[in-house]
């Protein structure tokens, strides 16, 4: 039987779901993962309990080295950085920024595992912006790092087609593990040499900004297939919400129907589905699933069974 070409040390940094299957992945082939680095442990959520990342938990469940400095700049940070001794850095969904010093460590350099087709969207939310475009595919590239904000060569690449009605939660889930596959793949040929890397198109890069809650918000006046593909693009975050009666009202599920027509703003109920429904600039949305405040996500089938004063009633700023 022949010999498995050694596997070179790494370093991993990540911090979301997304970056989960990717260090699973690296650590069930074997790879020595010297160090682990994540974001520090925060309070969140109403309680505001400290929560650790998805990659401090997964790390902590395999039993490997964590690191979770607030910031990578700092002296001391780099400096045990530098003493792991790295060949290679895989990156995946990290957050902070990685300082020119930093990037110079391993002889390999540093793979970042991308979800989508560079040069287009590069940046904060690269998930989402596909759907918010309309796109039919989207991918992962894996490239190699270097102080511009996701310009460095490609080394591989793969595309996916985009299903009709998938969330950006949705499509994370898939992308990752795509990606952790990818990223096998490519670290393999990368360690012998094997790879080309290429330059991206610069001329053809397209920018994903960073989202927040405001753009969630739904403005009527939009084509609904464009509402609908907002609320694909904000499900789980920052999620899509319209105001109603003085509170928002989360829309998790919605579809376009371009046959309807009526005051734009105004909810209905449709008489064809017995969904509640806003008519827009050209059609209406039909809210499949919603969330009224300190509820749970309900089908619009049953808010409309507890919400008799839907139809005819206006939507629009709170207050």
């Amino acid at each position: 039987m022949p010999l498995m070409p050694e596997r070179p040390a790494l370093l991993f940094f990540g911090t979301s779901d997304f970056a989960v299957p990717t260090l699973h992945t690296l650590h069930g082939d074997g790879y020595p993962i010297r160090a682990v680095y994540t974001q520090p442990d925060r309070r969140a959520g109403r309680g505001r309990r400290v929560q650790s990342t998805p990659i401090a938990l997964a790390a902590r469940a395999l039993g490997l080295p964590l690191e979770q400095p607030a910031r990578l700049r700092t002296p001391e940070v780099l400096d045990r950085l530098a003493a792991y001794e790295p060949a290679a850095v895989v990156l995946a969904s990290y957050g902070l920024l990685v300082p020119p010093r930093a990037l110079s460590v391993p002889g390999l350099g540093w793979l970042n595992v991308h979800p989508s087709l560079l040069p287009a969207h590069r940046g904060a939310s690269p998930v989402a912006a596909p759907i918010l475009a309309g796109e039919e595919s989207t991918g992962v590239s894996i490239f190699l790092m270097r102080e511009g904000l996701d310009d460095g060569p490609l080394l591989s690449q793969t595309s996916t087609p985009i299903s009709i009605n998938e969330t950006s939660g949705e499509l994370t889930s898939r992308l990752a593990q795509v990606g952790a596959d990818l990223l096998l793949e490519t670290l393999r040929r990368w360690s012998v040499e094997d790879v080309t890397p290429v330059e991206q198109d610069h001329a053809l890069a397209t920018y994903a900004p960073k989202l927040s809650r405001d753009d969630a918000l739904l403005d009527w006046s939009e084509p609904s297939e464009v509402l609908a593909r907002r609320v694909r693009a904000y499900n789980p975050w920052p999620m899509a919400y319209m105001h109603w009666k003085g509170e928002r009202l989360r829309i998790l599920r919605a579809h376009a129907d371009t046959s309807l027509a009526g005051d734009i703003g105004e909810a209905f109920t449709d008489t064809h589905t017995r969904l509640p429904g806003v008519y827009t600039s050209d059609g209406a949305l039909l809210l499949d699933q919603v969330q009224v405040p300190g509820g749970r996500p309900v089908e619009g089938r049953a808010f409309l069974a507890g919400h008799a004063d839907w139809a005819g009633s206006r939507t629009g700023a709170i207050g």
